[in-house]
This record gives C-alpha cells, structure tokens and sequence, in this order.
C-alpha cells in the first residue's frame, strides 16, 4: 500500500508539473502576433503525417534518418509498457496485461525489446557522431556549452532508460520458473542474471522497474527546458507550416494598402479596410512583435544544424546561421516571457532580439534563398525572423548596408538598380 501512495504522488506530481512546464511554454508563444493558419486543413494534415509522423525531410540523409527514426519508433511503441507501469504501480499488481493478452503480450514485449535495441545502437551511433567524429555541424561556436550538454544528456537519459527496461524484464525472466518467452530478455536472463538468488533477482527487477518509471518522469519534465521538446511540437509545427511557396515573401497589409493608394490616385482609402491600418510596429525589434508560429518554430527547433550546414552565407564565412537564430529567439522568449509572468505583460526590460541576441551583420548577410526553410525536418522557418528584423531596421530606424542604400536610391530615381536614366537603357544596343 505504501508503494502505491509513493507510486501515485510520483504520478501525478510528475505529470502536474509538466503540465504547469507546458503552460509556461504556451504563455510564452502566445506573447507573439496573431496570424491566421486555419485553413486548407486538408493540406495541413497531410503535411504533418508526411513530415512529422513519417518523417519524409530526414531522408536527405538516409543514415541519420534511420537512426533517428529507431529511437523515434521505439519512443512511440515503448509508452505501450509504460502504460503497463502505470496499471501496475496504481493497482500493485504485476503486468496486469499478460493474462488477458496472453501470447499478443510477449509478441508486444518482444516487439519493444527489438525497438529498445535499435534505439540503444542508435543513441550510441548519435554519441559517437557528436563527440567522436564532431561532425562540422556539430561543433559550431553556437553549439558551445549549454546546447551540447543538453544534447549529451538526453542521449545518456535514454541509455539509463533502456539499461532499465532490460534489467526490469531481464531479472523477470530469470525469477520465472516458466519463461515468458520475451525475445530479448530471455537470452539477458539466462546469461546475466542466471544462478542469482531470488531476493537479488526481485530488488534488480524493482529497481529497473522504478528506474524506468523515475526515468520516464524526469525525461518528460526536462524537455520543456531543452531542445528535444521538438517530440511533442513537430506535430504542431508542421500541421501550421506555411503553405505558400517558398519565394513568396510576407507583406504588411498597412503598407500594401498605402503602396496601392498610390499608384491609384482616383481610389477611396476610407473604401479599403485595412486590418491593421495602425500597425504598433514595422517589423520586429522584439520576440513579442514575431508572429506566435516564429515563436513556436523557435521552441520546435531541434538544433540539427541542417540549416546552417546548407546555407550559402555561412558556407562562404559570413556570420549568419539560421540555427543560431532560431536558438537566440527561443532564448529571448523564454527571458522576456519569464520576465512578463512576474511583472506583468506590459512589462520591457529594455533589452531586444535585434541588437542583444542578434546582431544587423548576420541578418544582413542573408540571401533570402530559402535554403534553410528547405532543409529544416520540421518546416521551421527562420527567413520570415530575418525579413521582419530587417523590416524593422529599415522602417523604423532607416538602418540599411550603404550597397542597399545605392541600389534602393537608383530604383527609386530610376527605376532599375543601376544608375543611369531609363532613356539610356538600350545604348548598348547601338554600340558596335
């Protein structure tokens, strides 16, 4: 009775704070703009099946995607045996499900068993590939610290994990005098834990089975706090993606409409209505003037670096990598909205993304070629971060590169980029 109270508050103490974790996350995406992604439900759906649960982008690079999706696959199915936990530790019984399920069960076991151990090489080969080969992209000077600590630890957390689930079944099998014919763990049984006395083999099967309850517990409560929260809202990302095609830039209703009053000097602004006729910026200085699809795209961001490795300003040396934006966006949300949940929404600390987290040569420096909105997994978008900062440097501070500031003069005086009149375009024609 006494493992079933510690059982139950563990419970609902783990999946309370959680929840409150989630909330925060929440509170924090909304601080941004609002921005309409309820339509084509039919084309959403299909994006997220494809890109998210099917995982369609990791492909480019089959290796990786296999890897990745072992330990995705195993993450999905293994919720089936924490599910028997959970039935286990809140009745006290002991896989409540084997009975009723019969031979399905130890085919379901030994299904997770097979994923358990695909996700083990997998952890291991991720490892490897971080801190063995330190892949380029992987040891970027934005991946320094923090970033590759927490990378680090949710590949340890998942060995612990999985080292639990073998000992919880493993010293099983050895008790029973009738093996549950577990695929895997009848072969861990009989060779690690075969000849133990049976006080031993029960205090290794309640500590695999607590550990992976406790190990469960721990990793859903800190990914609200890492990167690898990603597993919950790709799902999401993808379903809001962006569905227009990849060149087509946003614009801001109030300043198209303006555009059009001019080149129409006959028509009736107050016959125009404008949604946000009185916009409170151009552009964004801050996370709270990003729309809140940029602030989820910001915690969605695994950190993959795929975006970075394909983006030809940071190819060629320039300081622009989209993760770093992504990464700098998530960091600010989470200050300011911290921040706000104490003192108030209408609270600024006078700090900014443009100036404190990312500096005007790096959004400079971007082509606007789309190339990370391509490669990312999970649709992410950090071209519309970086063409909202820039809106914003032009609009409200007339900041711009002085090539820009040529080029923008002769459009305007001209018509063209290059700076001679307009009668003197087709001179070359006549030139022998």
């Amino acid at each position: 009775m006494i493992e079933i109270i510690i059982f139950s508050i563990l419970l609902f103490s783990g999946f309370g704070w959680f929840a409150y974790n989630v909330s925060k996350v929440r509170y924090n995406i909304l601080l941004g703009r609002d921005v309409d992604r309820s339509g084509n439900a039919k084309d959403r759906w299909k994006t997220m099946l494809l890109v998210a649960f099917g995982q369609k982008k990791m492909f480019t690079k089959p290796i990786a995607a296999f890897l990745h999706l072992t330990l995705y696959v195993a993450f999905v199915i293994t919720q089936i045996e924490l599910i028997e936990i959970i039935a286990d530790g809140v009745s006290g019984e002991h896989r409540v499900f084997r009975s009723a399920l019969g031979g399905f069960y130890t085919f379901t076991i030994s299904f997770i068993e097979i994923l358990t151990l695909l996700a083990f090489i997998g952890t291991v080969a991720f490892l490897a590939r971080r801190n063995l080969l330190k892949l380029p992209r992987f040891t970027m000077a934005e991946l320094k610290g923090w970033p590759t600590r927490d990378a680090n630890l949710i590949l340890l957390m998942e060995i612990v994990l999985i080292v639990c689930i073998f000992t919880m079944n493993g010293a099983d099998e050895a008790m029973q005098e009738e093996s549950y014919g577990f695929l895997i763990s009848s072969f861990v049984g009989a060779t690690v834990f075969n000849g133990m006395p049976q006080d031993t083999l029960h205090v290794l099967e309640s500590v695999g089975w607590w550990g992976h309850f406790l190990m469960v517990l721990t990793f859903m409560n800190y990914l609200p706090y890492s990167k690898h929260f990603h597993i919950f809202l790709a799902f999401p990302n993808t379903y809001y993606s962006n569905l227009e095609k990849k060149g087509k830039l946003s614009n801001m209703a109030a300043v198209t409409n303006e555009v059009k009053l001019m080149l129409d000097p006959s028509a009736d602004p107050y016959a125009t209505p404008v949604s946000d006729v009185s916009p409170s910026r151009f552009g964004a200085k801050d996370v709270t003037d990003l729309t809140w699809k940029n602030l989820l795209d910001a915690y969605t961001c695994t950190e993959c670096g795929r975006c970075t490795s394909s983006c030809p300003a940071n190819i060629t040396g320039k300081k622009l990598s989209p993760r770093k934006i992504m990464m700098d966006t998530r960091d600010r949300l989470v200050e300011i909205g911290e921040l706000k949940r104490k003192n108030g929404n209408d609270y600024e600390d006078g700090k900014s993304l443009i100036g404190d987290y990312i500096t005007e040569e790096e959004i400079w420096a971007c082509t606007s070629c789309n190339a990370c909105v391509q490669e990312c997994p999970i649709n992410i978008d950090p071209l519309s971060i970086i063409i909202d900062l820039r809106r914003y440097l032009v609009m409200e501070e007339s900041k711009m590169p002085t090539e820009l500031t040529g080029m923008l003069t002769n459009i305007e005086n001209n018509g063209a980029p290059w700076q001679f009149s307009p009668s003197d375009r087709l001179n070359w024609a006549n030139e022998d």
